[in-house]
């Protein structure tokens, strides 16, 4: 008799996780979990914009005890992991500096490609034994037999949909991840949680920064990253009309948080001057300066090889999205180097900021994506 295959899920506590280790289950895997823990508050030093807690229990620990009862409720062995150090070195040193740079970065795909996908899949198959890994993810994956490719696809729910931040899988991790929440919608996950009794199935998406959680950003920031305080200028008239903590806080079309009051209509942050401390701002009735034509990816990385999909992979049409949720535009890649293409925007894109992940599509299937490094007006 064929060895049953086993799989590893990544057990985080929450309902969409515990519902796919469900579901593989029922398909009649060996299903094991596996907690992970990537932020330790005093460890890092993190003082400010810690959220209270009545309970005298972090969300971390409330979310392992969570996991572990449904672990027990499945009947699955649950294993837990710290990677407090790995987070630390490989997502969020980048993060802290990428952000001192004045640029907005994105740790969830961070998290994918150096966590998730690597240091949590490498301990799954070599010290637990999986054959594959699992994700309470809402993306799916397919082996294309011609070009003999694996294609990240996007799933049933594009509301949930999460292959923005899978952007920056490759080949190998890809093959080995299944996601079982391809063809439902949240609903449906809450409905399966419910029939079966599990605790998490009520339980609110976690938000926040990837790992850590909900946190006051700007005072987060204020752990790592001192107050420089300087002016906040109307950049039609040059005139200075507020005042700021730190300019690195705030990303280009920010609202709120500016505490510009008595003027006749609500600014928005247009541009920013690190070095002089400065943040531009403009009406909210004028967005020229969201608008961009053009800008320059870098560290790009493409999970299917172009050649098996387009006539000419070095200029080609697809669609972009340079943020979580936001719909696809249609825009034209034209590769520089192996590392680095401009893309040209074939419809209207608002607030395109350096150090925001490109991430591409054709058809519903996520082709790759990259770091926005300059942006064209």
């Amino acid at each position: 008799m064929e060895k049953l295959k086993k799989i590893i899920v990544g057990l985080s506590g929450g309902v969409d996780s515990s519902v796919a280790a469900l579901l593989l289950k029922q398909q009649g895997f060996e299903v094991e979990g596996l907690f992970m823990r990537n932020w330790d508050s005093d460890l890092n030093q993190e003082f400010l914009g810690r959220s209270e807690n009545k309970d005298n229990i972090c969300e971390q620990e409330k979310d392992y005890n969570d996991a572990l009862e449904v672990a027990n409720k499945l009947n699955i062995k649950l294993h837990r992991i710290d990677f407090v150090k790995e987070y630390w070195d490989y997502v969020f040193e980048y993060f802290i500096s990428e952000y001192k740079k004045g640029r907005t970065p994105n740790p969830d795909i961070l998290c994918n490609k150096y966590i998730k996908f690597d240091k949590f899949s490498n301990y799954a198959f070599n010290q637990l034994g999986a054959d594959f890994i699992a994700m309470g993810h809402y993306a799916g994956t397919e082996f294309n037999k011609e070009s003999k490719q694996f294609n990240l696809l996007v799933p049933k729910d594009k509301n949930k949909d999460q292959t923005y931040f899978l952007s920056q899988l490759n080949q190998k991790q890809i093959s080995k991840a299944i996601f079982p929440l391809f063809n439902l919608d949240k609903n449906e996950v809450r409905k399966i949680a419910k029939e079966h009794g599990l605790i998490t199935a009520d339980k609110k998406d976690s938000t926040g920064i990837c790992f850590i959680g909900e946190r006051d950003f700007t005072k987060f920031l204020q752990n790592y990253i001192p107050n420089q305080p300087g002016n906040i200028v109307d950049i039609k008239t040059n005139k200075v009309i507020g005042s700021h903590i730190g300019a690195m806080y705030y990303t280009i079309g920010q609202r709120k948080g500016l505490n510009l009051g008595g003027f006749e209509e609500p600014y928005y942050v247009a541009k920013k001057d690190i070095e002089k401390k400065i943040i531009y701002v403009a009406k909210l009735s004028d967005e020229t300066f969201l608008i961009s034509k053009k800008c320059l990816v870098n560290e790009i990385n493409w999970n299917t090889e172009l050649k098996f999909i387009f006539e000419d992979p070095t200029d080609f049409v697809c669609e972009a999205k340079f943020r979580y949720r936001q719909k696809g535009s249609k825009v034209r890649v034209k590769k520089i180097t192996n590392d680095s293409i401009i893309v040209e925007y074939l419809e209207p894109i608002k607030s395109v900021t350096e150090g925001q992940q490109a991430v591409f599509y054709l058809n519903n299937i996520c082709i790759g994506g990259g770091t926005v490094d300059k942006v064209f007006k």
